[in-house]
């Protein structure tokens, strides 16, 4: 293993040529892969986008399981890619590293908060951005930067070696530049799908939470797909309650360590685990309950159908915003992302057309265990790559 001599410690904590070598020839042979920085690689630390912490950790003695699997697929690990701080916003923002340049857009934001390995596949520096998705940090780091990603469904990938955030949502996923190379990496990472997608569903209300002109690019999508018309209800009730056990998993996770440790997260991180720290278990008890009804209901009202919405509510924030304007993007944004993480739904980004704001995306949500069709559905659909050829000048 060589390092990288120049490495952008915005995009990369460490880098290599390669980090570490494919353990055998497979379909996976010649990509190469940044893994987000809460997988364990053997031999090196997890920092988990906060300095301080790598420091305090020892070096792990194994690889996380679907690193192992890629490997042995046949991928190379080009190094360990930057995250938001205990993967807790979805910016793309580190107090300490800053925030890397969105390669499709340089004026605006990346998305987070696996930015890192986002960033490296879209500048050409890795095939495979391996990160993790627990109220849309994949589907919105794909969005803004014109990527394909997918958020597997709850439990269906091993997360084995992976530091958590909230247990309850966190899923394992990845990010790509086309959609065959998706494909490719859920070959190996999951077994055969135990449903398959049947019809399409939209939700006017729900597709109104997003800019008018990335919601009426949806629309028109739903529309070539023949999509039916659902109510699935507001979201308002269910994502307060999201908010009260992603905080209570994640204190009972990273608490006592961030308690150590004052002043060492940026402010917007730092706010989210203060308000952790109020919740009980009173509190997460209630709302465990309210979520176990939404999850309940969302996949009742699905079936086998896929729901067509945005993934995310706008095309990348400026750069330049200041703090009210990304923490009410990001919350228009989970009104989107988190049904999925409620009910842990697959979910499948694909490149939507750009306007002068820069990229936006399409979502697909499916049922439970459909992951693969689920891509497959989306490389196949002529609406789906009509949608994402427009993003740039070469058709998918």
């Amino acid at each position: 293993m060589t390092l990288a001599g120049e490495v952008d410690t915005t995009v990369w904590r460490l880098r290599g040529t390669p980090l570490i070598e494919a353990t055998a020839a497979g379909p996976l042979t010649g990509r190469t892969v940044a893994v987000k920085d809460l997988y364990a690689l053997a031999g090196f630390t997890v920092g988990a986008g906060v300095p301080e912490y790598a420091l305090d950790q020892q070096p792990a003695a194994e690889h996380a399981a679907v690193v192992t699997r890629l490997l042995a697929a046949g991928a190379r690990i080009t190094g360990i890619a930057q995250t938001d701080e205990f993967a807790y916003s979805l910016t793309g923002s580190n107090g300490l590293h800053g925030m890397p340049i969105n390669p499709a857009a340089p004026d605006r934001i990346p998305g987070g908060s696996t930015s890192g390995p986002a960033v490296a596949v879209a500048r050409g520096e890795a095939d495979i951005g391996l990160g993790t998705d627990t109220a849309g940090s994949i589907r919105v780091p794909a969005a803004y930067q014109g990527l394909w990603g997918i958020r597997t469904t709850h439990g269906r990938a091993d997360t084995t070696g992976l530091l958590p955030l909230a247990q309850s949502f966190d899923t394992v996923g990845w990010v790509t530049a086309d959609g065959e190379t998706l494909a490719a990496v859920a070959d190996q990472l999951l077994g055969p799908d135990t449903a398959v997608p049947a019809g399409f569903a939209v939700d006017h209300e729900w597709c109104a939470q997003a800019d008018p002109t990335i919601s009426s690019a949806v629309l028109s999508v739903a529309d070539a797909l023949g999509a039916v018309p659902v109510d699935l209800g507001p979201v308002d009730n269910w994502l307060a309650a999201f908010r009260v056990v992603q905080g209570h998993e994640a204190w009972a996770n990273h608490g006592e360590w961030v308690a150590g440790h004052p002043e060492t997260l940026e402010p917007d991180v730092a706010r989210r685990f203060a308000f952790a720290a109020t919740v009980t278990a009173g509190q997460a008890a209630a709302a465990r309950d309210i979520l176990a009804a939404a999850a309940n209901h969302i996949r009742e009202a699905l079936g086998r159908r896929v729901l067509v919405l945005p993934a995310a509510a706008t095309a990348p924030p400026p750069r330049s915003a200041g703090p009210e304007v990304l923490e009410t993007t990001r919350a228009r944004t989970l009104r989107l992302t988190c049904p999925a993480s409620i009910a842990g739904l697959p979910a499948v980004t694909v490149p939507l057309s750009r306007d002068e704001g820069g990229p936006s995306g399409l979502c697909l949500v499916g049922a439970p265990g459909t992951d693969r069709s689920l891509i497959r559905l989306a490389l196949g659909n002529a609406a789906v790559r009509a949608a994402g050829s427009q993003h740039s000048e070469d058709p998918l």
